[in-house]
């Protein structure tokens, strides 16, 4: 069975949006020439791993307009455009990518999900969208949570938990870049 994947980009103090909604905690490029090879290798290794993402309506609006024309991005940007898309929102009645193929607008993404899950393919991957995150969460369908954790904090903003979750080590691995990859499974 297919699982649903949950990605942030977090400060060592678990905030992953500032008190303005930004990240400017995210200062490391994956795909420069100043890149880390193993971060490198292992946001690859990421991508190749799902063949679904699933974004809320923020983080779609917040993203449309960079990625399909983000060939800076090179092997990843491609990668990424190609996968197939649902965007949660209950008021966008569609959702374009570019000259890419469009997202499909969910309006039940629990729903979505549990069918996803279903179908044979690659794991699902839940991009950003912390409010969606949690709404998942909370209905029990996210099975991992990926956590690059960059060398900062910031005391206030957005952390990734409000509530209590038991998680399971899969994986701490820290960069030469000051990140630190914690890839965790949700328990049940």
């Amino acid at each position: 069975m297919r699982k649903l994947v949950v990605q942030q980009w977090v400060t060592v103090d678990n905030i992953a949006a500032e008190e303005d909604g930004g990240l400017s905690f995210v200062s490391v490029e994956p795909f420069s020439e100043k890149s880390d090879p193993a971060f490198k290798a292992a946001v690859m290794g990421f991508i190749d791993s799902v063949d679904t993402m699933i974004l809320g309506a923020n983080t779609y609006t917040q993203t449309k307009d960079y990625w399909p024309n983000a060939e800076d991005q090179g092997e990843y940007g491609e990668k990424l455009n190609n996968l197939t898309k649902f965007v949660a929102s209950s008021k966008l009645d569609d959702a374009p990518w570019g000259g890419f193929p469009a997202a499909t607008v969910t309006r039940d993404p629990v729903a979505t999900i549990l069918e996803l899950k279903e179908r044979p393919g690659r794991d699902i991957w839940l991009w950003g969208s912390l409010t969606l995150m949690r709404s998942l969460l909370a209905a029990g369908v996210v099975d991992e949570v990926r956590m690059l954790v960059c060398p900062e904090t910031r005391g206030k903003g957005t952390r990734v938990f409000e509530d209590r979750h038991d998680l399971k080590v899969i994986e701490f691995t820290s960069y030469g870049n000051g990140l630190a990859l914690q890839h965790y499974e949700i328990t049940k």
